[in-house]
């Protein structure tokens, strides 16, 4: 334990800066991982096409591996169940994240939804939920999803 502490005091200051850095990175992703689950899951039917767009997505625009997208997935599937609502998700978002940021989030929230052709009534109250928590207009909530259901325009 002595050890620890002295590794950690002896530290230069980047190398904490650097850590925490790294620290909060994740924290965000795991937020933002989240809400691509919860969106998934909402309608109580996690098809494996939602668990392979969300996969992709990690891959794709997020640039990580297959096991790095996999593990994100199982710690943000584990942060929902001890969470009691998406407040803290969306809060560690909106303190780290451009409004242009979190439009993009809500337009991968909306290709989620999409998966599967169309959006039920749990999905709409969802994504009009997150929405307002992540401070975004219904105006921009709509732009989002039209861009997504009619990517040629």
């Amino acid at each position: 334990m002595i050890d620890v502490v002295k590794r950690f005091f002896g530290k230069a200051p980047a190398e904490i800066s650097k850590d925490a850095n790294q620290n909060a990175a994740h924290d965000i992703h795991v937020a933002t991982c989240a809400l691509f689950v919860e969106i998934a899951r909402i309608d109580e039917k996690f098809t494996e096409a939602e668990m392979q767009t969300i996969l992709s997505i990690l891959r794709q625009k997020y640039g990580l591996s297959q096991d790095h997208a996999d593990a994100l997935i199982v710690e943000a599937e584990r942060e929902l169940e001890k969470s009691v609502d998406l407040w803290q998700f969306t809060k560690l978002i909106n303190a780290n994240y451009s409004n242009a940021e979190k439009i993009k989030i809500i337009e991968i929230l909306w290709q989620i939804v999409y998966v599967d052709g169309k959006m039920d009534q749990h999905e709409h109250y969802l994504m009009n939920k997150l929405q307002n928590l992540l401070r975004l207009t219904h105006d921009q909530l709509i732009t989002a999803k039209l861009k997504v259901i009619h990517p040629e325009k």
